[in-house]
């Protein structure tokens, strides 16, 4: 629960411009994203599409602040845990609305403790899995080595 705590801490917020007033003065272009985060351009015009990033225009050319760079790693790294884009939406949507850290940090760690809870679930399945396809697998040698010795 820490590790919660301390991304949605105010210096995090602060630090990796999620504050809806800072307006950072680097700019990338959607190939420097895509690079940097090993990702198609296409999946950034998703999320841009989805309203969870908004570059600015310079004509047909998207610029992206350092804003939409921290927000777009906090999607990838949303999407790695397991949240789905409406949870990733919710999370930036109480960070836009201020009701204050404590309702933002509940909210989330709330979140947290469900996925959390998901992945305990799926780790005892694949735990469960791996063990019968040893059973399986111990059988299907133990009758190859029968049929050997009948030979």
């Amino acid at each position: 629960m820490i590790e919660s705590v301390q991304i949605l801490s105010k210096r995090f917020l602060r630090d990796n411009a999620l504050d809806p007033h800072d307006c950072g003065n680097k700019t990338y272009s959607i190939s420097e994203l895509a690079k940097e985060f090993d990702i198609t351009t296409r999946t950034i015009r998703f999320y841009e599409m989805e309203g969870l990033i908004m570059p600015s225009r310079d004509g047909r050319n998207r610029l992206y602040s350092d804003r939409d760079h921290t927000r777009l790693k906090l999607i990838l790294r949303g999407k790695r845990l397991g949240f789905s884009l409406e949870e990733i939406r919710e999370m930036f949507a109480l960070y836009d609305s201020s009701p204050g850290e404590q309702a933002q940090l509940t909210h989330i760690l709330g979140k947290v403790e469900t996925r959390k809870n998901v992945l305990k679930q799926q780790l005892e399945d694949i735990q469960l899995s791996l063990h019968e396809i040893k059973e399986f697998e111990n059988r299907c040698r133990q009758r190859l080595r029968e049929m050997d010795e009948e030979k």
